[in-house]
């Protein structure tokens, strides 16, 4: 039997819902199919579009709310905002996908919101 953990904990640590030690993906944001450590089945556990649709959201409305401020503040060329904010949303969409889809998988987990809930049991 395992100790509940914290989804939040596990997901941004991008660690195993059930046992917290063995890192959730294999690549970028390839699930592995089972946990390396304590052998958690990973395929009915589905995050969907969930993480992207909150880094898109997050994201746009940061990007959004500063180009506005420094277009109405500084009034830049428009290379200037293609030159700052470019990197920003590549960078931060990259980096905060993993976070949020280990995340949703962690509270899938910690639910049991799955349609095999026999493989989410331990």
């Amino acid at each position: 039997m395992y100790p509940p953990l914290s989804p939040f904990s596990t997901g941004l640590r991008c660690r195993c819902p059930r046992c917290g030690e063995a890192p959730i993906f294999s690549g970028l944001l390839t699930l592995r199919p089972t946990c390396p450590a304590c052998g958690l089945d990973y395929a009915a556990i589905d995050a969907g579009d969930g993480p992207a649709v909150f880094v898109i959201l997050i994201l746009g409305f940061l990007v959004v709310g500063l180009a506005l401020w420094l277009e109405l503040k500084y009034e830049p060329p428009f290379w200037l905002h293609m030159v700052l904010w470019t990197p920003l949303i590549l960078g931060g969409s990259i980096g905060m996908l993993r976070p949020f889809k280990a995340t949703l998988v962690a509270l899938q987990y910690r639910h049991k919101a799955s349609s095999d809930i026999e493989l989410l049991k331990e």
